[in-house]
């Protein structure tokens, strides 16, 4: 993942987060029904349903492969966040602030929570796994470092106590690994607190597309007030 891709869609989940919490400084009922309104809840929906392409795609063996002949797997995913974070903007953009309906609000926390833990899972994890990876391979080069000293300078219990060079150095190795395995301790617990975030994901999906469906079809059948 580059820099700008996660510069990008971390700049929109913050405006997502910052413009839902709006309605106590601005509210206007009216516009969901307006031209604008629905012209935005109209793009939003359309990046909802494009959002299916990707596990569609990746759970379809023969499609797959040839939708990975022009676009990678890896390419398809950054999409499908992008879309996902797009798509949560326009539609809190579209409801004009106004959560009043059950089926309003069950929908508005469906998108925010399957955006949010869609962002979590595909940035936030995947950058602890790289820090833990990386913690890892430290943590084995300290311990080699440190059997390398005890092993070609053994070092008595008055060298340590004298602090002499080889017990000064054992320390510092000693200190590191112990640092390194608090943090992969840490870093652990965290990563499985967050381990549930695909079932959260296509929970909050689940919920999310009937609500969506049952939201546009209320809308065509009570009518768009700007026809």
């Amino acid at each position: 993942m580059s820099e700008q891709e996660k510069l990008t869609v971390g700049g929109l989940v913050t405006i997502l987060l910052l413009f839902t919490p709006s309605f106590v400084l601005h509210a206007a009922p009216r516009f969901p029904g307006s031209l604008m309104g629905s012209l935005l809840g109209i793009a939003a929906a359309g990046l909802m349903l494009l959002l299916l392409a990707y596990p569609l795609i990746r759970r379809c063996p023969k499609l797959r492969q040839r939708v990975s002949a022009w676009f990678p797997v890896r390419v398809l995913l950054s999409f499908h966040v992008y879309v996902g974070a797009l798509g949560a903007v326009l539609g809190i953009l579209h409801t004009g602030h106004k959560f009043e309906s059950p089926l309003g609000i069950t929908l508005v926390v469906a998108m925010l929570v399957a955006t949010l833990s869609g962002f979590t899972g595909r940035y936030y994890l995947a950058h602890l796994t790289v820090e833990l990876r990386d913690q890892k391979t430290a943590l084995d080069l300290m311990r080699a470092e440190y059997d390398r000293i005890a092993t070609a300078i053994p070092v008595p219990a008055v060298a340590l106590a004298d602090g002499g060079e080889p017990a000064r150095s054992t320390r510092v190795v000693i200190a590191a690994i112990a640092d390194l395995e608090y943090s992969l301790r840490r870093h652990e617990t965290i990563k499985r607190a967050f381990a549930v975030w695909m079932a959260v994901h296509i929970g909050a999906a689940l919920i999310l597309y009937p609500a969506l469906l049952l939201h546009i079809w209320n809308a065509l059948y009570f009518g768009l007030r700007w026809l």
